[in-house]
């Protein structure tokens, strides 16, 4: 398969459909969980027409979690903020293509701050934007849902750009590159997904409104492995 070259995939849960209110016993209960990664989705307002969330609960998670913690930056110039992030715990930094003029110079300045990089692409941004940089990349994260709210509904295309960015990154050699999808990921698509070449599944209302959330985030790791 596309993804045969990256043996391990898993589910990324994202905080932004997490109980604001009881924070701490959801990161206890993803702590516990089999999920590898933490997914944080930033938002300004000026991006995405939604505003999330800041420094202040990325510090809060990284203080209670073991996880990789996976920072998404959908914001305007997010190279004012790199540095910040990692010193309060990122672990990986993704920024917009469709947001950094100076594409090159930002996943440089990530790298810079000892985190790994990503670039994430909108669902009408093509995959081909990344051709002169995704050998420099960790991670690539194709949107399968317009960014700014969560719950939204999968959009099918997802699919075929995983695949012809899985090509391109074998293309160019880079075997270690992660293909992250967010939006609308549920047990439906999960399976045509990390067939197509998709690493990690970011699944946010998907596993925090079901009954059972660590039985959920188990069942995508499940599918994956």
């Amino acid at each position: 398969t596309a993804g045969s070259r990256r043996p391990m995939k898993l589910p990324a849960p994202s905080v932004l459909a997490a109980d604001f209110a009881n924070l701490a016993q959801e990161t206890q209960m993803l702590n516990e969980s089999a999920a590898a990664w933490i997914h944080i989705d930033v938002m300004d307002g000026v991006f995405v027409p939604n505003i999330s969330f800041g420094f202040p609960v990325l510090e809060a998670i990284a203080k209670h979690t073991t996880k990789f913690l996976d920072c998404h930056l959908m914001i305007e110039k997010p190279e004012r903020y790199i540095s910040q992030f990692a010193a309060s715990g990122a672990n990986m930094i993704t920024v917009h293509a469709e947001a950094c003029p100076h594409l090159h110079r930002t996943i440089q300045q990530i790298k810079a701050e000892g985190c790994l990089a990503g670039v994430a692409l909108n669902p009408g941004t093509p995959v081909s934007v990344l051709e002169d940089v995704i050998g420099d990349l960790d991670l690539a994260l194709i949107m399968s849902v317009n960014p700014g709210f969560g719950g939204q509904k999968f959009i099918p295309n997802a699919i075929q750009k995983t695949k012809r960015l899985a090509e391109m990154a074998k293309q160019v050699g880079n075997t270690t590159l992660k293909i992250e999808i967010d939006g609308g990921v549920t047990m439906a698509n999960a399976s045509d997904l990390y067939q197509a070449g998709a690493d990690v599944l970011v699944a946010g209302s998907f596993v925090f409104a079901s009954n059972d959330p660590k039985a959920t985030i188990a069942e995508l790791f499940s599918v994956a492995n």
